[in-house]
């Protein structure tokens, strides 16, 4: 039938087109991974176009995306540019084979805008950092331009005959050749030799990755901790409740969170790293290599860290046994004093090796606590995902404030002078740690039996410590939970409290009271600007 054969001709011109084009961006990819694994990682074109959507996404969607996707939540970003990519190639392929010149030079136009992105992230090197991203473009621009001159149907043209729009009709052989029309035997080869090359360019850009990286993976498999002067003091017995499903008080190093707005993890070899002291009030400015801070006496520390993006009940917290230099005493020998003694400065901006800028309070780090740069982790050289070989901690402090990863610069500045890249985007410039309390057991919507049932979690005020937890039953009189010993100031806290419960549902509210005996508020805020606060509770049914 006529009609069915035009719509099959319509339906495998689209389907040619569309397949030059996922091809095409295939090439381009591949070939930027490849360049990026010879000029450098960082600069592939996924990675510097997601980094810039990192950058200008507003805090609130940044904040709904780590709630609802967690740790995963760069993995989906690059899912989703991945997915637009492909359906913007696909129309570059439809568009590419009515008009091959222009789907070429709109493969370009995104080369451009790739080094764009590139150039324009704080981590750039400058000009080498275009190179994966115009390669790639190039390299798809004529995959996408060769497909499409395979893919064309010629119409047949009959001398002094007035051609009809769209594709012309094939007329087909027994052998697979189309006469007057594409070869099919021409395309297919074309799309499988495009597909091989891009295969084994996206194969070597891979090794040449992880080679530029095996000098800072055998850097930290060589490097031994020594032995902190100040050892952390000893953990009091019963710190960890013996009950099931409330979180242990030492984090894994495998199961501790991870907030950060690196899509590539940065892998620093420990014997190139340096770290600059420099700025106001910096009287004899300093730079270390990591065997200088090591040969320096260190502390050892258990401290929790959260994270500023944890919602109330949240699970962004985690305790470590940290190792590190304190960096007061750094300061110090830098000529830097804290405001309260006269100081230039009031805001210490930490840099890493990715561009990523912190802030934090110089009276807060010079006060007393164990503010650290660290270089372990529970006993281990610090993890990459956890910077390595250094990052900055502060207790007391959120982590967007304090506790720079993969840090490579210390600028002693003002608040008025500089905002870092959280302060920018409308986060706050201080941001104390805000008394909080979790119930880990029972789970949400949980089915405990009747009778006996032991609530338990944690609770945390870092550098102020928790002295109380109240627990309530539905509307009932607030009720004194059990406490574990508390560890140090900087940690948190483990509870429990024993419940008759009888059947029914349930609504389980905990509340804690820091060491300044300051009572949890119970006013519900958002992440957004300095941190949730509110009750956690819980919904459960007894049967």
């Amino acid at each position: 039938m006529p009609g069915v054969s035009s719509f099959r001709n319509t339906l495998s011109h689209a389907a040619r087109g569309a397949l030059a084009g996922l091809l095409a961006a295939f090439t381009a990819l591949a070939v930027a991974e490849l360049v990026a694994g010879l000029v450098r990682p960082a600069a592939g074109p996924v990675t510097v176009v997601g980094g810039a959507v990192i950058d200008r996404t507003p805090p609130a969607m940044k904040d709904f995306a780590i709630r609802t996707f967690g740790e995963n939540d760069k993995t989906v970003l690059q899912l989703g540019i991945l997915a637009i990519l492909a359906v913007l190639a696909v129309a570059l392929g439809l568009l590419a084979l009515a008009h091959r010149r222009v789907g070429a030079a709109g493969v370009l136009l995104f080369g451009i805008l790739g080094s764009a992105a590139a150039v324009s992230r704080p981590d750039s090197t400058g000009i080498g950092d275009v190179l994966p991203s115009i390669a790639g473009a190039l390299a798809g621009a004529c995959a996408l331009y060769v497909l499409a001159s395979k893919a064309q149907v010629e119409a047949v043209r009959v001398p002094g005959s007035v051609p009809a729009p769209g594709p012309a009709p094939a007329r087909t052989r027994t052998d697979g050749a189309d006469t007057g029309g594409w070869s099919r035997r021409g395309f297919l080869a074309a799309a499988g030799v495009t597909t091989v090359a891009a295969a084994s360019a996206g194969a070597l850009g891979r090794y040449f990755t992880r080679r530029q990286g095996r000098g800072a993976v055998a850097s930290r498999e060589s490097l031994v901790l020594p032995a902190p002067a100040s050892p952390a003091p000893a953990v009091p017995a019963g710190v960890q409740l013996k009950v099931a499903d409330v979180s242990p008080f030492t984090t894994p190093n495998a199961d501790f969170y991870r907030v950060d707005t690196a899509l590539t993890v940065p892998r620093v070899d420990a014997g190139t790293w340096r770290l600059r002291i420099h700025g106001k009030g910096v009287t004899r400015p300093r730079t270390y290599t990591l065997d200088q801070l090591l040969a320096r006496p260190l502390i050892e520390r258990d401290i929790t860290l959260t994270c500023v993006s944890n919602e109330v009940g949240g699970p962004y917290i985690g305790t470590a046994r940290w190792l590190g230099v304190p960096l007061a005493a750094l300061l110090e020998e830098a000529g830097v004093r804290p405001p309260s003694k006269r100081g230039k400065a009031d805001q210490l901006v930490a840099r890493s090796v990715d561009g990523m800028t912190l802030g934090s309070p110089v009276e807060d780090v010079m006060d007393g606590r164990d503010a650290m740069l660290a270089v372990g982790m529970n006993g281990q050289p610090l993890p990459f995902d956890h910077g390595f070989p250094v990052r900055m901690l502060v207790p007391g402090l959120y982590g967007y404030v304090s506790a720079c990863k993969w840090i490579t610069d210390i600028e002693l500045t003002t608040y008025d002078a500089y905002d870092p890249y959280w302060v920018k985007r409308k986060w706050a410039r201080r941001a104390p740690i805000k008394t909080q309390s979790r119930i880990d057991t029972p789970k949400p919507f949980g089915r405990p039996a009747a009778g006996t049932v032991t609530i338990a979690g944690v609770a945390w005020a870092q550098h102020r410590g928790i002295t109380r937890v109240d627990v309530r039953i539905d509307d009932g009189p607030w009720q004194d939970a059990d406490l574990a010993p508390q560890a140090t100031v900087d940690t948190w806290r483990q509870w429990s409290y024993r419940w008759n419960a009888a059947p029914g549902g349930h609504t389980i509210t905990v509340r804690a009271t820091d060491g300044t005996g300051t009572l949890q508020t119970e006013q519900r805020t958002r992440t957004i600007p300095d941190g949730a606060s509110g009750w956690h509770s819980v919904f459960v049914t007894v049967p």
